[in-house]
């Protein structure tokens, strides 16, 4: 009986553990996987971006690949928002250092006044050819170089010529009979003096009766020796050049004005013009010619200024700076907001709305501008006063409305925006700067193909430096975005000795420096647009290259003909 007793007890036992493990067991598997369930949900939906690159999006938290600050979260939805609104982060706004202004009727002062950039040019009115009168052989040659200065009655050449032997041996022989047949006499002496042969010389031939074999070739204005065209030795036809002369006592400086600035120019406008040459020094002259052809390319009109340049200082190539008084006042009723508000496609005008006062939220606006007056436009058409709008970080406003699928400048339509269709104002100065920077980024591109950190770290720090010496004063505020972010991807590669994150930084960089050489022109020789479709996690990638054939720099060995070319420069 108690053997009994005890085994219905133990039985019971048994059982009450048993029971409890099985339910703790179900509710502890029920929590952990309902956690397990929330916690993925919560990893899918969340997203991490950079505060000061937004273009960068990662599914997980970490450095930024760009400037190694640590990502943040994403806003991961934007309700209540209307058609073409998005949200940012207050961190964000605070970190770009985003700042607004409340538009309004004449709300930014303005002394009237425009800086334009130009380059001294020769005064082309005052340009001269120096020919020779008669066939022959150059026998010396007194102009050799470029930049030698000429002065009017000086000999340039000395010339064989047969042609005035016979002349002179005709002359003497007339002079023989001029009594008797002086019409004779006078048709040769004229022969003479057509090819420029002075009185006293064709006398000193009469009187000595002998014949001289070689000519004297003396220069007819003064100046400065632009080219030399002929050769000591050469066979000269009669007015074949010799040498090119330009006066430089007077020079022109040519600047670009943009389209919507024209109506500030006319012909006697004073402007006064300084060069970094000579920084404490300014040159007074008046507009002389406004050029009636747009540069259908640039946007530009030459507006030509003729300075006095006596003392030589001023030298044809030379950049320099004209600020001009504008003839437009401006209406007092009128909108005008800074410049730096601005971003202009070259087709459309763009800025940034705040529609919340409270919130950060933004819209995109095209407007139609009036005048630039040196730091402001006026508006025609697309804002009201006391509209808000992004005068401060306004390319990082329009990065988080592209990030985020809305309208942005390179993005009318919300769609994957192209980076060759891009226009852009690109000044003369700039491109000729620009273009000396392309041979250290080709070689930095064929570093990448080869695999070699070393060398790429050593070209992008090359590259960098030639493009870190471009002035970027008066270039327009999408031109000046793109080109700071191109220095600063490059720089970013020359810093780093890892391939992989070198790639990564190439992809940002391309994305800037692509949109500015698709606007370049006049080029010599062809430059190709590249792109492979697997870069950049298979959203694709460009790049460019001075031949045709592909050779891939994001994925080298592994993948060297993935690619194709999208695009050609001409």
């Amino acid at each position: 009986m108690n053997k009994n007793t005890l085994y219905i007890v133990i039985a019971v036992l048994v059982g009450l553990l048993g029971g409890w493990l099985i339910f703790s067991g179900n509710e502890t598997g029920k929590t952990d996987t309902a956690e397990a369930h929330d916690h993925s949900a919560e990893d899918e939906s969340q997203m991490w971006t950079c505060s000061m690159h937004p273009q960068i999006m990662q599914p997980e938290p970490g450095d930024c690949p760009i400037c190694g600050m640590d990502l943040i979260p994403a806003d991961s939805g934007a309700d209540g928002l209307a058609a073409d609104e998005f949200r940012m982060t207050e961190n964000a706004m605070a970190l770009a250092d985003i700042q607004t202004t409340i538009v309004g009727n004449n709300s930014t002062d303005g002394d009237g006044t425009i800086t334009l950039s130009g380059k001294i040019a020769q005064n082309e009115d005052l340009n001269s050819v120096q020919a020779s009168y008669f066939d022959g052989r150059i026998e010396r040659l007194n102009v050799t170089y470029e930049g030698q200065q000429v002065n009017r009655g000086q000999l340039l050449a000395t010339i064989y010529a047969p042609a005035l032997v016979a002349a002179q041996q005709e002359l003497i022989t007339a002079a023989t009979i001029k009594e008797t047949q002086p019409a004779l006499y006078k048709a040769v002496r004229n022969k003479l003096k057509n090819w420029k042969l002075t009185e006293s010389q064709i006398d000193a031939i009469e009187t000595s009766g002998s014949v001289r074999d070689n000519f004297p070739l003396h220069a007819t204005v003064s100046g400065t020796v632009t080219e030399v065209m002929a050769a000591q030795g050469d066979y000269v036809k009669a007015g074949q050049p010799i040498a090119r002369l330009s006066d430089l006592s007077t020079v022109w400086g040519d600047f670009d004005a943009y389209e919507s600035q024209l109506e500030q120019f006319q012909i006697g406008q004073k402007i006064m013009v300084t060069s970094n040459a000579y920084p404490n020094k300014e040159f007074e002259a008046q507009v002389s010619f406004i050029d009636p052809i747009l540069n259908t390319q640039t946007r530009t009109v030459t507006v030509r200024a003729t300075l006095q340049n006596k003392d030589g200082l001023l030298k044809p190539g030379m950049f320099v700076q004209g600020i001009v008084k504008g003839t437009f006042t401006p209406d007092q009723s009128a909108l005008i907001i800074p410049a730096s508000a601005v971003m202009w496609t070259g087709k459309r005008s763009l800025v940034y709305l705040k529609v919340n006062p409270n919130e950060p939220v933004f819209k995109m606006r095209e407007v139609t501008l009036g005048n630039r007056l040196e730091n402001t436009y006026t508006i025609i058409s697309g804002l009201e006063s006391g509209d808000e709008i992004v005068t401060k970080g306004t390319f990082t406003v329009d990065a988080a409305a592209q990030l985020q699928g809305n309208k942005s400048m390179m993005n009318q339509t919300g769609q994957e925006p192209s980076i060759t269709n891009m226009d852009m104002s690109l000044p003369r100065s700039f491109q000729e700067e620009f273009m000396k920077a392309l041979p250290s980024y080709f070689q930095l591109k064929d570093a990448l193909v080869k695999g070699n950190a070393y060398d790429v770290s050593a070209f992008a720090k090359a590259s960098s430096k030639k493009m870190s010496v471009i002035a970027k004063k008066d270039l327009d505020d999408i031109l000046e975005s793109h080109l700071t972010k191109s220095i600063d991807m490059l720089d970013a590669i020359a810093s780093n000795s890892d391939l992989e994150n070198q790639r990564d930084h190439f992809v940002i960089l391309n994305e800037n420096l692509v949109a500015i050489a698709s606007n370049l022109d006049d080029l010599q020789n062809t430059l190709y647009v590249q792109e492979c479709p697997m870069a950049n996690n298979n959203k694709g990638a460009v790049w460019l290259s001075a031949e045709e054939e592909i050779r891939n720099p994001y994925y080298g060995d592994a993948m060297l003909t993935c690619g194709a070319v999208i695009d050609r420069i001409k």
